[in-house]
């Protein structure tokens, strides 16, 4: 009997099989959620010059105990023209332009003014130059700032204007095709007499692939049938990841292997020792990796999460493609698991989480309330509450 893979190993041999896909030059604000093909480096120094970090007057170090004349003002894109001298003072924004000669920030709260004439009424700054950021305090000319497949968020964005880029190489997006499978499938609003159920997979599966960046073709229903299912194969031709979902398994009607054997595709490899999920199917053609998922729901969703997501980031070029767990503590317990590493469909409230009411994995109503997944090893004892366990979270991609 073939010894299921770990969930590490088929992960690890899944990312194995990814290859970034080719780059393109995009505008920065159409970069949101990518990933960056290259480093990026800086274009130029931030702060290209001295800047005051507060609103007061600029200084010279050597007649700090004042008073001083006020000689004008520097603001923010408005800078002095000129040089401060000993007993001499220039208005400064917050952002402006230390002038030349200035050393020193006096805040304007310390300050007293009257018409021209400045006086000193607070603490000096300690250091002398707390309150000026100094040239190169961000940044300097050709430093390395994001290492090639760093995640592009607002910060990210800002940064890369920043620093002089108005675009950046990212991969192209993946194309996703997901075949939804099954004689017992009724498409959506469509009647469902009590031998079918609602087609609920492939829409459920295209939310989750949406949480990274991808175009996403829906196929199906399609029916339990090998010339069916090589047809909606024939029609993802020219997609970098088929996702099927049901007929993966080893009963009569479960075809998704044959079919694929048949459309010239190789099996990498077969059956997880998870729960739910076990059932998992990797196959390959070419370039195109196929995933063949369960057709319960709550395992078609769980392998989702633990494999989709982390190809559809490997594809993009990501430095971190696999869901990052958190540590959180029980509100109730939770019993003991099997040989399977087992993930627990979960309620997390910011702090503390609890095993979610009904764990079949057909059942939608528990499901849809539950925001977490509670990750258990195999053949671990029961845990009582208060009990420390890591765990999954579901609204973000996992990325916690």
């Amino acid at each position: 009997m073939r010894e299921l893979l770990s969930l590490e190993e088929a992960q690890a041999r899944l990312l194995a099989l990814a290859e970034p896909l080719s780059g393109e030059n995009l505008s920065i604000g159409e970069t949101q959620g990518r990933f960056l093909t290259e480093p990026l480096r800086a274009y130029r120094t931030q702060p290209a010059a001295d800047l005051s970090a507060m609103d007061g007057y600029a200084v010279t170090a050597d007649a700090l105990a004042g008073p001083w004349r006020v000689i004008g003002e520097s603001a923010a894109g408005h800078p002095f023209i000129g040089t401060v001298q000993s007993g001499e003072a220039v208005r400064i924004s917050t952002g402006a332009l230390l002038p030349a000669g200035a050393e020193v920030v006096l805040l304007q709260e310390d300050c007293a003014r009257d018409g021209e004439r400045l006086s000193f009424i607070g603490t000096l700054p300690a250091p002398i130059d707390r309150h000026i950021r100094r040239a190169g305090m961000d940044f300097v000319n050709d430093q390395m700032l994001l290492p090639s497949g760093a995640s592009i968020g607002a910060a990210q964005i800002a940064l890369a204007i920043a620093a002089g880029h108005s675009h950046l190489r990212v991969s192209r997006l993946p194309r996703i095709v997901i075949i939804d499978s099954g004689d017992e499938l009724a498409a959506p609003g469509t009647p469902c007499p009590p031998h079918r159920i609602p087609a609920s997979n492939g829409a459920m599966l295209a939310a989750i692939a949406s949480a990274v960046p991808c175009g996403i073709t829906p196929l199906g229903p399609i029916a339990d049938d090998l010339t069916a299912l090589l047809t909606a194969l024939d029609q993802a031709k020219d997609a970098d990841v088929i996702v099927t979902s049901g007929g993966a398994s080893v009963g009569d009607h479960d075809l998704i292997g044959p079919a694929l054997k048949q459309w010239g595709a190789t099996t990498e490899f077969w059956k997880v020792a998870i729960k739910p999920g076990k059932p998992l199917l990797v196959a390959r053609r070419g370039p195109q990796i196929v995933l063949g998922l369960p057709g319960n729901p709550v395992s078609s969703l769980v392998t989702a999460y633990l494999f989709l997501l982390p190809l559809l980031r490997a594809h993009l070029g990501a430095r971190q493609c696999l869901p990052r767990p958190i540590t959180t503590r029980l509100i109730g317990s939770v019993p003991p698991t099997t040989s399977r590493r087992e993930f627990l469909r979960a309620q997390w409230d910011g702090s503390t989480i609890a095993e979610g009411a009904g764990q079949d994995s057909g059942a939608l109503a528990s499901l849809a309330v539950c925001n977490a997944l509670i990750d258990r090893a195999p053949n671990s004892p029961a845990l009582p509450a208060g009990a420390e366990v890591q765990a999954y979270l579901l609204g973000n991609g996992g990325m916690a």
